[in-house]
């Protein structure tokens, strides 16, 4: 396949509407960020709080914050940006929040004028995504032979590597085209560290990242971007969040993982993956799970904000709302999890979430109640 870089898709608007799981292998089946953050902090505005970054909880966010708002009448403005472009409103204080579905390196955590934890706030699964038509069959895809298209060695959909595990289905002799990201990318972080895992080639010559150098492909800017390019374009496949996948009606396959076993992305799956234990820093990596019945390629998304919350003219009335919303996020809030494609966190991350809320401060003294 022809590699094509640096290549930037315009995203699609997302429908957000109900879905159902796949079943079986084989089986029928906006404007200046920083200005307005700016603006609001200046203004002292206390009842709005400004968040940017990952697009893989995107759908779930909106749904919270709008709920959130309904009883209490904070507003929360959350710009699905990326993952790198949260970490960087952050980093320039340009935002009172950030998020991340990949934790901030040593080179990030540096950069930061002060410590930044990491609050858990969901988990989801990254799916692969592809559009072939005429295929009602659930494709099934192994490791070797995901890394294979990513790498631009397997290139066409019948090729044989793809049909020994997919027996029985009637694979077009079409081209594969490639969907990725070109932002920054949390999600890109979780697939590449996956793929880095589970195949030496990936690791040695793409590995893993929020950005890496993509050996083939198109890029799409967003889980939007390139659930959108998918959608469109015949052939394709390319990674998005489950939410996406389902909202858009967009096929995906089963992923066989560590056991062996193929897998279907969904609720249950994903818990069992996450079904670990969490570092007392919040910060742990879901993918090639040992669960059996675990899907692979899971991930948490984190809110992520300053320790120490007496900076840039803040006041405590906003230090204290903001912690109120990320402890009701991570209680109250993931009532709407399942509705939407994502677990609920684990009762063992909800309480590292509190432990970290717990050491926030404001001028040295505990914000939380």
């Amino acid at each position: 396949m022809r590699s094509i870089k640096n290549v930037t898709l315009t995203g699609l608007a997302v429908a957000i509407v109900g879905g159902i799981l796949l079943t079986g292998c084989s089986g029928s089946g906006t404007g200046s960020k920083a200005d307005s953050a700016s603006a609001a902090n200046s203004a002292g505005e206390d009842n709005t709080l400004m968040g940017a970054g990952a697009s893989f909880p995107n759908p779930l966010y909106s749904k919270m914050f709008s709920e959130y708002n309904k009883t209490t009448g904070l507003k929360v403005n959350y710009q699905s940006i990326g993952s790198g472009g949260g970490i960087k409103g952050l980093t320039d204080k340009t935002v009172d929040f950030g998020a991340s579905d990949a934790p901030l390196t040593d080179d990030q955590a540096k950069a930061m004028s002060a410590p930044a934890i990491h609050i858990p706030a969901t988990a989801g699964a990254v799916v692969l995504s592809y559009n072939l038509p005429d295929v009602k069959d659930t494709l099934c895809l192994s490791p070797d032979v995901l890394a294979g298209i990513f790498l631009g060695t397997i290139t066409k959909w019948n090729d044989a590597k793809i049909a020994a595990v997919n027996k029985g289905v009637k694979l077009p002799n079409m081209a594969i085209m490639i969907a990725h990201r070109t932002d920054a990318s949390g999600t890109s972080n979780i697939f590449t560290t996956y793929l880095t895992k589970v195949n030496k080639d990936w690791e040695t010559k793409v590995g893993k990242g929020s950005s890496v150098n993509w050996p083939v492909g198109l890029g799409g800017k967003g889980n939007e971007g390139v659930a959108g390019y998918i959608k469109q374009s015949p052939g394709t496949i390319g990674y998005i969040e489950l939410a996406y996948a389902i909202q858009n009606n967009m096929a995906y396959a089963k992923i066989q993982n560590k056991a062996g076993n193929f897998i279907a992305p969904s609720i249950a799956s994903v818990t069992a993956a996450a079904n670990i234990d969490i570092p007392a820093d919040g910060k742990v990596s879901l993918t090639n799970t040992d669960a059996p019945d675990g899907y692979p390629i899971s991930g948490l998304s984190w809110v992520l904000i300053y320790q120490e919350q007496k900076y840039n003219n803040r006041t405590a009335d906003k230090a204290a709302k903001m912690v109120k919303l990320i402890q009701w996020m991570i209680h109250d809030g993931q009532q709407y999890s399942a509705a939407l494609n994502y677990a609920p966190l684990s009762a063992k991350a909800v309480a590292v979430g509190d432990a970290l809320l717990k050491t926030v401060t404001y001028d040295g003294k505990p914000v939380a109640q």
